[in-house]
């Protein structure tokens, strides 16, 4: 019985879902009908009231907002212009130089916001116009920056880290420091990657 009301529950989402309703919204209200049909209306209105609560109370979460204040404050410094030119500086002038100057102002700023989503739209906005105008086929301009983006998880501070220790009571300063690697290696790897293309494709 229970394994078919969770399957009308799930087919309910879906129903939900292609009639534009939004998945979040979606999901809530088949959740709090089932639990409705099981539990009544006291045990409902409870979990009405402690989950959100619960959700969000854990002390370990106040870092988030604090990285992503961190990375605002960083894009409207214009730190990502100036790592971006710092990076440029240093390899620029080799084949495939904005590249790697974007792989590298990528991995310095998800050190400061750890969020690949800012990562990427912060860096992207400054170096996609730059190879643009130097002739870089969007191909490589665009995976530089979408390959890029994705050390913004990697390099501590991170927040899906933080997360992941949050959900699975790791520690979190373990998971952090075991981040560095990763990072840095994939750094290296897609700018390996990079120079190998442009040797390979000098156009």
């Amino acid at each position: 019985m229970t394994g078919l009301a969770g399957a009308a529950g799930f087919a309910v989402v879906l129903a939900m879902i292609a009639g534009r309703i939004p998945v979040a919204t979606a999901m809530g209200v088949v959740g709090m009908a089932g639990f409705l049909l099981l539990e009544g209306w006291q045990g409902a209105a409870f979990v009405l009231g402690a989950a959100p609560f619960e959700a969000i109370f854990p002390y370990t979460l106040s870092v988030i907002p604090l990285f992503i204040i961190m990375g605002i404050f960083a894009a409207h410094a214009g730190l990502s212009r100036a790592l971006f030119d710092a990076a440029a500086a240093f390899v620029g002038h080799w084949r495939g130089g904005l590249a790697l100057a974007t792989i590298a102002a990528c991995a310095a700023f998800g050190a400061i916001c750890g969020s690949s989503l800012a990562t990427v739209a912060t860096i992207g906005r400054v170096a996609l116009p730059e190879m643009r105008r130097w002739g870089y086929q969007d191909t490589l301009a665009a995976a530089t920056v979408a390959a890029g983006g994705t050390l913004g998880i990697l390099i501590p501070p991170s927040i899906i880290l933080v997360i992941y220790g949050i959900l699975t009571e790791t520690s979190i300063g373990a998971l952090l420091v075991a981040g560095v690697v990763p990072g840095l290696l994939g750094a290296l790897l897609y700018g390996l990657a990079i120079v190998i293309v442009t040797r390979l494709q000098p156009e």
